[in-house]
C-alpha cells in the first residue's frame, strides 16, 4: 500500500487566498499542510487513520456533473451557484427557515440577535429556491431539509411543508433542537402529516452534562414523535474531550427506542473561528478517530471495516441506470466527506449488515451487471429475475428478514416501501464532516451534494456556505434579513423571548 502523498487546493485560514496544500502521511495519520505568503504555515489532521483513509480512496467516484449550471465562471469555492465546475448533483437541498432560536448557546455566531438582523424567506421564496433545485439536470433535488437557527419557531411552518411537498419533493427532513417538538404534543403529528419524513434531532450526549441543550426535552420528542409515526434521526456534534466517550452510548440509546430512531448521524466538530494549533489538536476528531471509538465502546460490536465511504454505493446508481436508461441520484461526495453502515438489532445485539451481507461483492456483481444489461434490449422484470441472483451475497441464516428479496425489490422493482422496511428494521450509522478552514479541500467542495438554496437563486455547497460566510451565508442573509427592530415592530414581539434556554461554555 503506497503512502498517502498528494497536492490539492485550499484556503489561507487568515485571509481566504486559495493556495496549494498538501494531503500526506505521517505517523500512521493524513495530514493536510499549507503556507500562506501573508499568513505563514497551517497544518492539521485531514484524517486520523491513514490505512481506513487509503481503503476509502478506492470508493473514490465522480458523478455526472452539472449540465444546467447557474454559474459560467469557475473559481472554487467562490462562485458557486452552482458553477460548471461542480461534480455531483444536489442530494439533499438545505434551506434555512429562519437564523431566530429558542436557545442561546455560546458557540453559535449567526443566529439572530448575534446577527443584528432577522432573516426568513417567504414562501414564495422557498418555493423558488425548491424548483430551482428540483429542475437542475440531469438529476434534480429529491429530499430537503428545513434548517435554521429553529425551523419551528416559524409560525407559518406547516403551510410551508406542504407547498414543499406540492412541489413533488418526496423526502422532507426537519433538522431541529426539539424543544418545541417537546412541549407541543401535537406538533409532531402536524408536521407529518403536512409531509415531513424525519426529524433530524439535534443529541450531543446521553447525559445532562455533554447534551445541555435539550437532554431532558429528548424523551418528550420520541414519545410524541412515536405517537405520530415520524422517525428520528440522532445528529451528535462530536467534540474530542466533550462527549466523544460516549459514542457508544449514543448509538445504544438509538437502538433501545429503534421503534422510532432510523438513524444516529455523528458530525466532527468543524472548527470556527482564529483557533491556535494546541486548541485545535484539543478538540479536534476526524472520522476514523470517531469510528474506533465506537469499535471500542461497543466491544467490537461494530468494527471500523463496517463502514464504508458515501460513494462506495455508486454501483446501485448504475444498475438502476441500466435498467430505467435515465440518469438517477447518486451519492458521489468525496471519498473523505463521511462513512456509514447499517446495524440491525438480533437477539439483543448489534449486528452491522457487513456480517450478512458481502458488501463488496454485492458492489462489484452489480457493477458487472449494470454493464451487462445496459447493453441488453430485454430488461423486463421476468428477464431481469433470470439473470439477477442476489441470494448469494446474503447469509440468510443470520439476516433478521428477507433482505435478499428486500433489496431484488429496490433495486429492480423500484419498490421503494421495500426500502422503507428495511430502515424500520436497521439503524443507520454515519459519520459526516463538514470542513473548517484549517482543513480545507477545495476537491471535497466540488463534490459536495449536501447544498443550500438560497432566494437569489443560487445553490451552494454546504462547506462553501458556512465555512466562507462572508462570502456566501452571512452575506445572503443580510441581503435578504431585516433588521431585528424592524421585525419586532412589525411583529408585536421581542426577539429575546424566543430564548428558553441558554448554553453556557464549561469553565
Amino acid at each position: 500500500m503506497s503512502k498517502v502523498d498528494y497536492l490539492t487546493k485550499s484556503l489561507c485560514p487568515e485571509c481566504l487566498r486559495i493556495i496549494d496544500a498538501r494531503v500526506y502521511e505521517e505517523d500512521g495519520r493524513v495530514m493536510i499542510s499549507k503556507t500562506c505568503p501573508d499568513h505563514g504555515d497551517f497544518e492539521d489532521v485531514y484524517w486520523g487513520d491513514s490505512r481506513m483513509f487509503n481503503r476509502a480512496m478506492k470508493y473514490a467516484h465522480d458523478g455526472h456533473g452539472i449540465e444546467t449550471p447557474t454559474v459560467d465562471v469557475f473559481d472554487c469555492p467562490f462562485t458557486c451557484g452552482l458553477c460548471v465546475g461542480h461534480k455531483s448533483h444536489t442530494a439533499l437541498l438545505n434551506i434555512v427557515l429562519t437564523n431566530r432560536c429558542d436557545l442561546a448557546c455560546w458557540y453559535c455566531f449567526f443566529y439572530a440577535k448575534k446577527a443584528g438582523y432577522v432573516y426568513e424567506p417567504t414562501i414564495d421564496q422557498i418555493v423558488d429556491i425548491v424548483r430551482n433545485a428540483k429542475n437542475m439536470k440531469p438529476v434534480g433535488a429529491n429530499a430537503v431539509q428545513l434548517t435554521g437557527g429553529e425551523p419551528t419557531l416559524r409560525d407559518d411552518l406547516v403551510d410551508i411543508i406542504k407547498a414543499i411537498k406540492a412541489e413533488g419533493i418526496d423526502h422532507i427532513q426537519l433538522n431541529s433542537n426539539g424543544v418545541r417538538l417537546a412541549s407541543d404534543p401535537d406538533l409532531a403529528l402536524k408536521l407529518r402529516e403536512a409531509g415531513v419524513n424525519t426529524l433530524y434531532l439535534s443529541f450531543d450526549g446521553v447525559d445532562p452534562e455533554t447534551n445541555q441543550k435539550n437532554h431532558y426535552d429528548v424523551p418528550n420528542v420520541l414519545e410524541n414523535c412515536r405517537k405520530a409515526n415520524l422517525g428520528v434521526v440522532l445528529v451528535p456534534t462530536v467534540i474530542r474531550g466533550v462527549n466523544d466517550n460516549q459514542l457508544g452510548d449514543i448509538i445504544r440509546f438509538g437502538f433501545d427506542n429503534i421503534d422510532i430512531v432510523r438513524g444516529v448521524n455523528f458530525q466532527p466538530v468543524s472548527i470556527t473561528g482564529s483557533v491556535p494549533r494546541k486548541e485545535r489538536e484539543k478538540i479536534r476528531i476526524t472520522i476514523p478517530d470517531a469510528i474506533k471509538k465506537i469499535e471500542e465502546q461497543t466491544d467490537g460490536e461494530i468494527a471500523r471495516e463496517d463502514f464504508y465511504p458515501v460513494p462506495s454505493v455508486s454501483p446501485i446508481s448504475h444498475f438502476v441506470e441500466a435498467i430505467t436508461g435515465k440518469p438517477q441520484y447518486e451519492l458521489t461526495t468525496h471519498f473523505a466527506c463521511g462513512m456509514a453502515t447499517y446495524v440491525f438489532k438480533i437477539d439483543g445485539k448489534m449486528v452491522p449488515i457487513t456480517r450478512i451481507v458481502d458488501v463488496e461483492g454485492l458492489f462489484e456483481y452489480l457493477n458487472e451487471k449494470a454493464e451487462e444489461i445496459g447493453k441488453s434490449r430485454m430488461k423486463t422484470i421476468r428477464t431481469l429475475k433470470g439473470i439477477i441472483d442476489l441470494r448469494k451475497f446474503v447469509d440468510s441464516s443470520k439476516a433478521p428478514f428477507d433482505l435478499s428479496r428486500i433489496l431484488f425489490d429496490i433495486l429492480v422493482r423500484h419498490d421503494y416501501s421495500s426500502l422503507g422496511k428495511f430502515h424500520m428494521d436497521a439503524l443507520f450509522i454515519g459519520m459526516m464532516h463538514f470542513m473548517d478552514l484549517y482543513n480545507y479541500d477545495i476537491s471535497r467542495v466540488r463534490r459536495c451534494e449536501i447544498h443550500y438554496g438560497t432566494p437569489d437563486g443560487r445553490i451552494i455547497p454546504f462547506c462553501a456556505f458556512n465555512v466562507i460566510p462572508e462570502v456566501y451565508r452571512d452575506k445572503i442573509q443580510a441581503k435578504y434579513g431585516i433588521p431585528i427592530e424592524e421585525w419586532e415592530s412589525r411583529t408585536g414581539r421581542k426577539l429575546q423571548d424566543d430564548i428558553v434556554r441558554v448554553v453556557r461554555k464549561k469553565t
